[in-house]
């Protein structure tokens, strides 16, 4: 009995103890696979799009299906939603631009113009331009009134508006969703009222701007009593809510041609403008393939003249020329980037004069979009000075300002950069009670450019929405400005920040820039380097001293990498991007 009981104890501590050792090897063997699983979610999570919870998000909280950066949330997210129906960048970027007509109607509305350029899901990129152009009757002598304004304020500067049938031309073509629907929240918005936009107040309370508003303005932005509205009240737009409507069920050609063209030509008219509904019936749209430059790695598409795109690629082939990098930014290296992209603009701003309608002038900007003569121009940039006007063979232009810049990219690869204006603050403060349209002053973009100016002219403009893909088209950025001349500095800065100094893209808009005028004049925007501007100032710039206030330069983009989409709106405006 007792060896029996031994021999079976024995033989239960065996199996005890195998029994242990299996189950050993399996924890061993499952800690195993769950570290190589993790390894495994670690490299998918450093270089893959990895998908939240909801399936639209990459890791780093940023989207994979569709983006838009306008102006403001409450625009980007208008449009974000239209690409959630199932609607086209097209569709997306027209519903936030109506929407940043009530938002910001100093920068652009239904009584202005705008230009698109679109890339479509094969890739092909097309602009379709609308901006305002001369009228067939102008006041006479007109161009003699631009001497000592900075503003152009009367009925005289209106151009013909382009905004509505620049929108109809492009849904033709890309539209998905209905043409009424875009309008839609709009309307409502326009109806119900939204809180006065903090961005907006701040002009309508501007010292200077303030006795304008209420002598010309004061229906949309005053009290009963004559006194302003305030962040606390609401901003309604019920005469526009009823023109929208009308546009959205009757089509644009209520604008051009039926009762709201002729309530438009009654208020100008009544103003003392020179618009016809003959001016407004013959409108026309203009189609073109966007001009595609090579830009290092990349390949970027810009509109042709009299929009800003060749004077913005200018002066990054000079910049690019110099191999910048991240190492850029250190020591006096930062000082030498700076002192060459500051001479660069001074070239530019003596390029500026070629840049006109080419379907009323003879223009050539060939040499502006080609590296060699990037090349020739930079062996005369020098690096500890500058030089006289003549040198740069610049000719003193007027400053603008005011415009606003939308981009997009959808779900199916196409790209949509539009930028719409009415040109300088409130355009020409011509508000038009019957249809409740600001009415832009785009004429005054002929002043010092122009000795004369003639009917279908379209004025020379800095906008310049652009589109960029890489070589390798992993990586496409949708990038564009505002703020009338800050435009080409605003953008060219943020592209060099983000391509070539490796920012990411909110600080490379974020970035403060450096500005040259149309005199040369070297401002620095609030929050630059001290130390740097001291440095630059001392190698001979004229300091322009522009007040911190009128830096209006905003840039809003997205960018698609490896599938995950960036989407960025310029704090300046207060503005917040939005994506799915």
């Amino acid at each position: 009995m007792g060896l029996t009981w031994h021999t079976e104890e024995r033989s239960s501590d065996y199996r005890y103890r195998m029994t242990k050792s299996k189950m050993r090897s399996r924890c061993l063997i499952c800690f195993g696979l769950f570290c190589v699983a993790g390894i495994v979610l670690v490299c998918l999570y450093v270089y893959l799009p990895i998908s939240c919870s909801n399936g639209n998000c990459c890791s780093n909280g940023n989207c994979t299906r569709g983006a838009v950066a306008a102006d403001s949330e409450m625009c980007s997210n208008i449009g974000r939603d239209m690409l959630k129906k199932g609607g086209s960048a097209v569709d997306a970027a027209i519903a936030a631009l109506i929407c940043t007509g009530l938002v910001n109607p100093q920068s652009m509305g239904l009584g202005g113009g705008s230009i698109f350029t679109i890339k479509d899901k094969a890739g092909k990129v097309t602009v379709i331009s609308s901006r305002e152009t001369v009228p067939k009757t102008i006041k006479a002598n007109l161009m003699s009134d631009c001497a000592g304004k900075m503003f152009y304020h009367g009925a005289q500067w209106i151009g013909v508006p382009g905004e509505i049938r620049g929108y109809k031309a492009a849904h033709d073509l890309y539209g998905k969703l209905p043409w009424e629907e875009l309008f839609q929240p709009s309307i409502r918005l326009a109806r119900e009222g939204i809180p006065m936009p903090p961005y907006l107040f701040r002009f309508i309370s501007h010292p200077m701007i303030k006795p304008l508003i209420t002598s010309y303005l004061c229906d949309l932005f005053c009290h009963k009593n004559k006194t302003l509205l305030t962040t606390k009240d609401t901003l309604r737009y019920p005469k526009l809510a009823d023109t929208m409507e009308t546009i959205a069920k009757d089509g644009p050609e209520s604008f051009y041609s039926g009762t709201i063209a002729q309530d438009l030509i009654d208020d100008v008219q009544a103003a003392g403008g020179s618009l016809t509904m003959e001016d407004l019936k013959s409108y026309r749209v203009r189609h073109n393939d966007a001009l595609s430059v090579p830009m290092g790695d990349y390949t970027m598409h810009i509109p042709p003249p009299p929009a800003g795109g060749a004077i913005l690629t200018f002066i990054l082939n000079i910049m690019r020329g110099y191999k910048l990098s991240r190492s850029s930014l250190s020591g006096e290296g930062k000082v030498v980037m700076f002192q060459r992209f500051i001479e660069a603009c001074k070239f530019a701003n003596g390029q500026k004069k070629s840049v006109k309608d080419p379907e009323f002038h003879r223009v050539d900007v060939s040499n502006l979009i080609r590296e060699d003569f990037a090349s020739e121009v930079r062996r005369l940039i020098t690096s500890d000075r500058t030089h006289s006007a003549s040198y740069y063979n610049a000719t003193p232009s007027r400053e603008q300002m005011g415009t606003t810049h939308v981009s997009v990219i959808a779900e199916d690869g196409a790209a949509v950069s539009v930028t719409s204006t009415i040109n300088q603050m409130f355009g020409s403060l011509i508000y038009s009670r019957k249809t409740g349209i600001i009415l832009n002053n785009e004429l005054g973009d002929f002043c010092n450019t122009a000795g004369d100016i003639r009917p279908g002219e379209q004025p020379p403009s800095s906008m310049a929405p652009v589109i960029l893909h890489s070589e390798s088209l992993d990586k496409t950025l949708v990038i564009g400005g505002s703020g009338g001349s800050l435009i080409t500095s605003a953008m060219a800065l943020s592209i060099i920040n983000h391509l070539w100094l490796e920012k990411s893209l909110k600080d490379a808009i974020a970035t403060p820039i450096v500005f040259v005028d149309g005199s040369n004049k070297v401002s620095f925007e609030g929050h630059f380097d001290k130390n740097l501007k001291e440095d630059l100032l001392r190698l001979g710039h004229t300091d322009g001293k522009r007040p911190a206030e009128s830096f209006l330069n905003v840039v809003n983009a997205v960018v698609k990498e490896r599938g995950c989409l960036t989407a960025v709106s310029d704090s300046k405006k207060m503005g917040k991007a939005a994506c799915y």
